[in-house]
């Protein structure tokens, strides 16, 4: 395999593992292998790694991209005689992710003010806010094909995470009517040809944000995570800063940047392990920490 990747690369010059992987057939573990291990190739990945919850894992915490998405879609291989080449093409793959986040951040602040323009003058304006989360605010998200969960139809990449927050004191049947409003949108730009993005998204009082402050539930600690990292896109600047408040009041930030770093290490461990072990003979559970981890939790 690991001459059959130094041709391809002499001929095509670098190339992304996804890129690999459609033309030289493998296990994907052993493909990662070779390629990390090669004294003749270089893996140079791009962007950023960031904390993820994952049940399998014991501390929940782990790295998002995972060493499998990470290879295939953030990573480029080429020969390490020609290093000039790996990092042009790196900048190019990283630029084009970040062109990715972007539009889906534009998507989803188009998506808003198409859900405002139907509530027209009762909108509360300063009750409410929309904050985006998952891969997009780090500049991560990407655009390979993949499964929507519900239907199993193919959309474009990372899908689109909104948080929405809401003073306690809005009346139920109004979070009602916004729940469904936007879910008719959700189902819209999931069936648009033009669009086919998945939308992910959570409608909940500031009650519900300092119950999960406890951190004392995996659903808990997943929901703080997301809404640490998230952006505020729409509405609110006090709800916003409210909730990122009620964050540092409870210690949250705090376990979160620890888990943040024992997911580092933890990450070169499984690296290590993977690494040095033979292919063939890793058990299947031992890989769960090579594939990609869900955050559907939150959004269910």
């Amino acid at each position: 395999m690991e001459e059959e990747i130094i041709n391809l690369l002499s001929i095509r010059g670098p190339l992304t593992g996804s890129e690999i992987r459609k033309i030289i057939r493998g296990d994907n573990l052993l493909l990662w292998q070779t390629c990390k291990t090669s004294s003749h190739l270089q893996v140079k990945s791009v962007g950023v790694k960031y904390l993820r919850f994952d049940r399998q894992v014991n501390g929940f915490a782990r790295l998002s991209p995972s060493i499998l998405r990470e290879f295939l879609t953030y990573s480029v291989v080429g020969l390490v005689e020609k290093p000039l080449l790996i990092e042009e093409r790196g900048e190019e793959i990283f630029s084009h992710i970040v062109q990715v986040s972007r539009s889906k951040m534009a998507l989803a602040r188009h998506l808003i003010e198409v859900v405002k323009t139907q509530f027209g003058e009762s909108w509360p304006h300063d009750q409410i806010c929309f904050i985006l989360a998952g891969d997009i605010v780090y500049e991560m998200a990407h655009d390979v094909p993949r499964p929507e969960r519900s239907t199993g139809r193919l959309v474009r990449g990372s899908d689109i995470d909104l948080v929405i927050i809401l003073n306690d004191n809005v009346p139920d049947d109004f979070i009602g009517r916004l729940d469904r409003t936007i879910y008719q949108e959700k189902y819209k730009f999931l069936k648009s040809p033009s669009i086919n993005e998945e939308i992910d998204y959570v409608v909940k009082k500031m009650e519900r944000v300092r119950e999960q402050v406890c951190f004392d539930t995996f659903k808990n600690m997943v929901a703080c995570k997301i809404l640490q990292e998230g952006k505020l896109i729409g509405g609110s600047d006090r709800l916003y800063h409210e909730g990122m408040k009620l964050l540092k009041d409870h210690g949250v930030l705090e376990k979160l940047n620890r888990l943040q770093e024992e997911a580092i290490v933890f990450r070169k461990q499984e690296e290590e392990f993977l690494i040095q072990s033979d292919a063939n003979l890793i058990k299947r559970e031992d890989l769960y920490f090579f594939y990609p981890a869900e955050e559907s939790e939150e959004f269910e």
